[in-house]
C-alpha cells in the first residue's frame, strides 16, 4: 500500500513512517516542509514531497497521486497562535480530504484529539485547537471517504507499551507517541475500522486485540 503520510515529521508521523518504512507491503511518502527534514527520512529510505498545508488543493493532490491512502498526522503545534491553528489543523485537513476526493485516494486516517466532540470538556486556551480538529473530522465523515479517526489522549514520549484503552468517551488519560503510531499502522489495512471514530490513551488491553474489537 501506497501512503502519503501528511505531517510526516511530527513526532507521531516519524514514528509511524519508521513503521511503515520496515513493511515490505508498504511504502511511505513523507510530505514535509523544509528541506533540513529530509535526512531522517532518507535515513529511512523513505521517499519525501516538500509541500505546506498552506498550498492549494490541487498541490496536495499532485503529492497524492498514485497513493492507495493519506494519513493526517499534521499540527500547527502548540507555539503557534489561533490563526495557525485554523489554517493547518482545520483547512489543512479540508484540503488533504479535497485532494483525496480528487485522487481517488479513498483511504484516510485522521489524528485528532480526544474530547473533539466533547465541548464541555474544552478549556479556554485549547478551544482553537479543538474547534479545528472537531469541524475537521465532521468533514472527514461526511467525506465519502474509506475514514477512521483516531483521538488519542495526552501524548507522551514515555516508551511504547502496546497497550491501551480503546472507547468513544474516555474520561482524561495519556499515551506514549509509539503507540499511537503503531494504532496507526495497524488500523491502516482494518476493514473494520472503517467509518469509525474512537478514543485512545495508555489501557492494559494489547493494540491489536482492542482494535478487532471496534
Amino acid at each position: 500500500m501506497k501512503v502519503l503520510v501528511v505531517g510526516a515529521n511530527g513526532q507521531v508521523g516519524r514514528e509511524f513512517v519508521k513503521l511503515l518504512s520496515e513493511d515490505p507491503k508498504h511504502q511511505a511518502i513523507a510530505m514535509i516542509r523544509s528541506e533540513e527534514q529530509i535526512s531522517y527520512f532518507n535515513s529511512l529510505n523513505v521517499e519525501t514531497v516538500l509541500l505546506s498545508l498552506e498550498e492549494s488543493v490541487q498541490e496536495i493532490a499532485a503529492a497524492m497521486e498514485g497513493c492507495d491512502a493519506v494519513v493526517f498526522t499534521a499540527g500547527s503545534g502548540g507555539s503557534t497562535g489561533a490563526d495557525k491553528t485554523l489554517l493547518i489543523d482545520l483547512d489543512g485537513a479540508a484540503k488533504t480530504i479535497e485532494a483525496a476526493q480528487q485522487t481517488g485516494t479513498d483511504r484516510f486516517l485522521m489524528v485528532s484529539a480526544i474530547y473533539a466532540d466533547r465541548r464541555e470538556n474544552w478549556s479556554e486556551d485549547m478551544a482553537p485547537y479543538y474547534v479545528a480538529k472537531h469541524h475537521a473530522d465532521n468533514i472527514l465523515r461526511s467525506s465519502g471517504l474509506a475514514y477512521t479517526i483516531v483521538r488519542p489522549g495526552g501524548l507522551t514520549n514515555d516508551q511504547a507499551t502496546g497497550k491501551i484503552r480503546l472507547g468513544e468517551n474516555l474520561d482524561t488519560g495519556t499515551i506514549p507517541r509509539e503507540d499511537v503510531a503503531r494504532v496507526l499502522f495497524e488500523a491502516l489495512s482494518r476493514e473494520n475500522l472503517v467509518g469509525k471514530t474512537f478514543e485512545i490513551t495508555s489501557g492494559d488491553e494489547d493494540i491489536s486485540d482492542a482494535l478487532n474489537q471496534v
